[in-house]
């Protein structure tokens, strides 16, 4: 048997606070804080923050006290700044190794093998640097033979200043005494009800739960444990997906900056939603075959409640806006009643394929001139912004829509927003 092939995991420090202080070198050292849609949680806390005891998904007014007194600087989420900055992350990635799994918007796999005299630690170390100077954002790098131990030592090396921000399993002994002092509700696809199932049987640490018989993980009902011992055992059962997964769905919900109670405003909402579906579609090359319009009251509030929802069928399929703003359309104001104070729509798109591969029939309309103007809609719109372009369905002046009152700029995709240095 050959040499294990290193995986690599780099994950972005504290990715929103990091893309905010890239932008604005004050917030260093400053307790900051990035909040959900709506500014209704905190989801992402710098390391001050954390010392302070906020924690991930607190709600925002709970936290106004806190706020105050040690003067917490607090964002709302910026998607559009830290979809770019993530973009530039992968781009300096692309450099260390030609098979590259974007796993989520932070966090990237890459695989090291093919390189039999390579210093491991060395390299994550000129990957850490490289990122830092291309883009400003810190990172952690883990390594390992499997996607499971690769994300395990992200977490020491994250957690464990001795490792240098880099920690690399690779060696058994090196390994082994890792996975010792690990916590097994902290593994990677460990979750609370499995947990609680191990510590049944004296498991609280990766080391025993890599020492676990399969057959008896499997026996506890779950074929992912049986995984994930293999993994931690370093036997790679998880393959890098260097072309990701089609999509099975597409979801645009937002709750909404207020209640909403006219239904021309819902329309207006639901129509946003779904251009941006349609938007969402067309990126990944795909049509849908049925769409889910929805909208409900909140069940937090001593208000009457309705929950509204409607499928409609789409055929021919299709990514076309005004056909998908249509389609919904239908579904509120079948499902549309008056009387209820709402606070949150959406707008699902299911039975996805991609476009060369959708069913149609003889007469189906030609759909070129269609194409072409969505193409034409959406090249405006990256270029210039989005929502630079758009249909008149989805309103003008939006009251319905989500609150943002600390939103930054975005610094690296409208001209308008990059910061001007006076000489």
């Amino acid at each position: 048997m050959g040499q294990p092939t290193p995986i690599a995991l780099i994950d972005c420090n504290n990715f929103y606070v990091s893309c905010e202080r890239v932008f604005n070198p004050r917030l260093e050292g400053v307790p900051v804080i990035v909040l959900s849609n709506n500014d209704g949680c905190a989801i992402a806390r710098s390391n001050e923050a954390k010392a302070l005891g906020i924690k991930m998904g607190e709600p925002a007014f709970t936290l106004r006290p806190l706020i105050e007194k040690h003067g917490i600087r607090v964002f709302s989420s910026n998607y559009v700044l830290y979809g770019d900055m993530s973009r530039r992350v992968q781009e300096a990635l692309g450099r260390f190794s030609p098979e590259v799994e974007c796993y989520s918007i932070d966090e990237t796999f890459l695989d090291f093998g093919g390189f039999p005299h390579l210093d491991l630690w060395a390299h994550g170390q000129e990957m850490r640097e490289t990122v830092r100077r291309w883009t400003g954002i810190p990172t952690c790098v883990g390594i390992g033979p499997t996607k499971t131990l690769a994300k395990l030592a992200n977490a020491v090396a994250k957690k464990n200043p001795t490792f240098g921000a880099v920690c690399d399993v690779m060696a058994e002994p090196v390994r082994a005494a890792v996975l010792r002092a690990f916590d097994v509700a902290d593994v990677w696809g460990i979750g609370r009800a499995t947990t609680a199932k191990l510590a049944g049987l004296g498991i609280t640490t990766a080391a025993q739960l890599r020492d676990l018989n399969p057959k008896q993980a499997r026996s506890m009902g779950t074929v992912t444990l049986e995984r994930t011992i293999m993994e931690l055992r370093g036997l790679p059962c998880l393959d890098l997906e260097e072309v990701a997964p089609q999509r099975k769905g597409i979801a645009c919900t937002r709750s909404f900056g207020r209640v909403v109670t006219a239904k021309d405003e819902m329309l207006e909402a639901v129509a946003s939603h779904a251009s941006r579906a349609g938007e969402k579609l067309r990126q990944h090359g795909l049509v849908a075959g049925k769409l889910t319009a929805f909208f409900h009251t909140s069940p937090h509030r001593d208000d009457p409640q309705h929950h509204a929802s409607r499928v409609t069928r789409l055929f021919p399929m299709t990514s076309d806006t005004p056909t998908l703003i249509s389609a919904a359309s239908r579904c509120v104001e079948a499902a549309w009643r008056q009387g209820f104070r709402y606070v949150k729509a959406g707008v699902l798109l299911d039975e996805l394929c991609r476009a060369e591969d959708a069913l149609r029939s003889l007469f189906d309309p030609p759909t070129e001139r269609e194409a072409k103007r969505m193409a034409t809609m959406d090249a405006i719109n990256a270029k210039f912004g989005r929502g630079t372009v758009t249909l008149a369905a989805t309103g003008i002046e939006k009251g319905w829509k989500l609150k943002a009152e600390h939103h930054s700029p975005c610094y690296t995709t409208r001209l308008a927003e990059v910061p001007r240095v006076r000489a």
